[in-house]
């Protein structure tokens, strides 16, 4: 028996009122603020993401989904999406276009990763980009786009915040935390000792827990800031505080990719405050909860990549974006025992009895859905008390049955599913009197 493969899910019908509320929040959200959605191949060439995401990090190196294909070609199942908007606007001339080009996608991503809650190896984002600008406003407004969107879903958030600078300002600040680290290598697991020389500003984003309370008295990089990175900063953090968005200047925030510049940030769950100084803002910071624990899983992330378009092969384009992890918010929304409501019931049911009726109810059903009824039925059916019975699981509030007897005379007989009145109608007529009954 064919077995489902570790770290994929089915998506079942029971779940989808979860995926048609997050599709419909998302898109509703990136036209307010005037992003288009474009869709992009889940294969990509490898190389892609090798230059983009960076060689030494870990997706490349442990979990990036690649093959070489029949034409020997290196290709992988896309590891995440900025990448590929990216080399969509330089394909594409977007250049081109008035600036910024502001771009919204959701999909499947792809990595090889640990399974565990909330995390698969095929799992879905909806991404916001926006490309061909510098100015801080835009950084802030795709933080508030992702604040807003957890907030209208219920869900409170707050925002773990860094800037790690340009590459100028960021040359003296790698030297330092080598330095820094080189007196802790002794401490450090494995893979933290060999960043020290491959990926030094990743050894802060390191999720074990001896390597954590190492980076805690590690340099941080807002002491080496450039004027120009830190004035976009300071105005970056002065949008958020007009709108009053709870955040957490968290040092230790670098985000897993290479390709990222200046702001950084990431959306946790719970309730943040606009500073990391206090006791409490020291330990979200540090990436622990009240109680010590290491902090749960972000929902979302993002920041600013101005270099990246450049390193592709388009000319030098400031951009910044995020995506937020579908699967992780509707954990939350289960977790919290939000409700969500399923789709719309049908209003009107449609029983047969008889392949004379049975026939002459196919074409009723089109008819009804061509005037714009919300209908359902169970033609596959033959017994009418079967029928019924599916009508009143799905809450329908009339039911039209048709037989021999209502064929010959030209009726239909109309029911009231809820006081369970029964009436016979003539056919020619029950569109209007449905309309009628339903307020339509």
């Amino acid at each position: 028996m064919p077995q489902l493969l570790r770290g994929f899910k089915d998506i079942l019908p029971s779940e989808q009122k979860y995926w048609n509320l997050i599709r419909e929040k998302a898109e509703s959200l990136s036209l307010t603020y005037g992003f288009e959605r474009i869709d992009l191949p889940i294969l990509e060439e490898t190389a892609l993401f090798v230059r983009s995401v960076g060689k030494e990090t870990d997706i490349v190196e442990k979990e990036i989904f690649t093959f070489t294909d029949r034409g020997g070609e290196s290709i992988c199942l896309r590891p995440e999406a900025t990448a590929s908007a990216v080399r969509a606007y330089i394909n594409h001339g977007m250049l081109n276009l008035p600036q910024p080009v502001k771009l919204y996608y959701i999909g499947p991503m792809f990595r090889y990763d640990r399974p565990q809650s909330g995390r698969y190896r095929q799992f879905n984002q909806f991404g916001l980009e926006a490309l061909g600008d510098f100015n801080p406003v835009l950084d802030a407004q795709i933080i508030i786009m992702c604040f807003n969107f957890f907030k209208e879903l219920g869900i409170e958030s707050n925002v773990q915040i860094n800037s790690i600078g340009c590459p100028g300002c960021r040359k003296e600040y790698k030297t330092q935390l080598i330095n820094y680290y080189k007196t802790q290598k002794s401490g450090l697991c494995e893979d933290c000792k060999n960043r020290i020389s491959k990926n030094p500003l990743r050894l802060l984003d390191c999720k074990e827990y001896r390597c954590q309370a190492i980076a805690e008295d590690a340099p941080q990089i807002v002491d080496w800031l450039c004027d120009d990175c830190k004035n976009h900063f300071v105005k970056v953090l002065e949008f958020l505080d007009e709108l009053e968005i709870p955040y957490n200047l968290n040092p230790y925030l670098v985000r897993g990719l290479d390709y990222y510049t200046k702001t950084v940030f990431e959306i946790w769950p719970g309730i943040g405050q606009n500073s990391a100084s206090d006791e409490n803002g020291a330990e979200q910071a540090a990436g622990k909860d009240a109680a010590g624990k290491k902090a749960q899983s972000a929902l979302g992330g993002g920041g600013r990549y101005d270099n990246l378009v450049e390193l592709l092969g388009g000319r030098p384009t400031p951009a910044v974006g995020c995506s937020i992890g579908i699967e992780r918010t509707i954990l939350k929304i289960k977790e919290l025992g939000k409700d969500v409501p399923s789709q719309e019931s049908p209003d009107i049911f449609i029983a047969q009895l008889g392949e004379a009726a049975k026939r002459k109810a196919l074409v009723l059903f089109e008819s009804l859905r061509n005037e714009g009824f919300k209908i359902a039925e169970s033609f596959s059916k033959d017994g009418l008390k079967n029928q019924l019975d599916n009508a009143n699981k799905l809450g329908v509030k009339y039911a039209l049955i048709l037989g021999q007897k209502e064929l010959s005379e030209g009726t239909i007989l109309l029911r009231d599913m809820e006081g369970g009145i029964q009436e016979t109608i003539n056919y020619n007529k029950i569109i209007k009197e449905l309309r009628k009954r339903l307020g339509l």
